[in-house]
């Protein structure tokens, strides 16, 4: 667990795959799939996030902070990144997404291992060739860079990371983990387990 590094679950979006409900609060196992999510980021983090748009008081029943975009519109990853970038002092913030029950118990540490090794802005999650652009650690000191970025109307994560220095970090002997839960069909095949 690293004290200097903040947690940020993103739960912004609309959830439209899954018939437009909050994707974080929809039970796994019994359990709100945020519940799984922060219990597995936690033992990593000093400190967790919630990055969410709606529900904000239920968000806030799971005991840590919630931060809703400074964008309008329901604007993306990286408009919750943003939230996140705005409300801590942490010098580097760890991003997953809400629908990622299974999400590796050493994420941070090989993220954060990569990226002080180069000094990188951003390091990335990656399986086989698959980088995986919301499980992201990212330094702090781009927060003016992004908030630019923003306000020019771009949204895509994939043309932000272009412009930093980012390294890809290999999952590829947990690259189940990062299994994620977009619609009712996936969600009731992971609740038989």
């Amino acid at each position: 667990m690293s004290a200097r590094i903040c947690g940020l679950v993103l739960a912004g979006g609309q959830g439209r795959r899954m018939g437009g409900v909050d994707k974080g609060l929809q039970p796994l196992q019994g359990r709100p799939l945020m519940q799984h999510v922060i219990e597995r980021l936690r033992p990593q983090v000093g400190d967790v996030l919630i990055n969410a748009n709606q529900n904000l008081e239920r968000y806030a029943e799971f005991g840590c902070p919630v931060v809703p975009d400074r964008v309008g519109g329901f604007a993306g990853p990286l408009a919750g990144l943003d939230a996140g970038l705005h409300a801590t002092d942490a010098p580097l913030i760890v991003t997953v997404p809400c629908d990622s029950p299974f999400l590796p118990r050493d994420l941070v540490a090989r993220l954060a291992a990569a990226r002080s090794a180069i000094d990188a802005d951003v390091a990335v999650a990656r399986t086989g060739s698959q980088p995986h652009p919301v499980f992201a650690l990212v330094c702090t000191r781009v927060r003016p860079h992004l908030a630019d970025f923003l306000a020019r109307g771009e949204r895509k994560i994939d043309r932000w990371y272009a412009s930093l220095s980012v390294v890809e970090v290999a999952f590829d002997d947990e690259a189940e983990a990062f299994a994620n839960i977009n619609t009712r069909a996936e969600l009731e095949q992971h609740d038989r387990g």
